[in-house]
């Protein structure tokens, strides 16, 4: 695992997605209600792009059909997604988002 550096915290917008690529694997970072939240890109149902999805509190709405996902857990809250998007820990050093992210290839992107 590898903790990758996503942006600054000053530079991250409340409920608008970022989208950081680390060895194939495609992660989208939320901050929302002075949380951050990292989960896999991609949809579960229709591969659209979470990082540019509707955040509401701690859950993320794909912008291509309207699936929810939960952002704490990963999992389809709604039709049509069903399964479940990756989940990975996020952390602030000297105010600085990092995000850890396997090494072992794609997920579920």
């Amino acid at each position: 695992m590898a903790w990758v550096h996503v942006a600054g915290l000053a530079d991250m917008k409340e409920g608008q997605g970022v989208k950081i690529c680390h060895l194939g694997r495609v992660v989208a970072v939320f901050l929302t209600e002075g949380e951050l939240y990292a989960v896999d890109d991609r949809c579960t149902h229709a591969e659209a792009s979470l990082s540019e999805g509707e955040v509401f509190d701690s859950e993320v709405e794909c912008p291509l059909h309207g699936a929810v996902f939960d952002l704490v857990t990963g999992e389809a809250l709604t039709f049509p997604a069903t399964r479940p998007v990756g989940t990975y820990p996020t952390r602030v050093e000297e105010g600085k988002v990092l995000v850890q992210v396997p090494e072992d290839g794609p997920g579920s992107v």
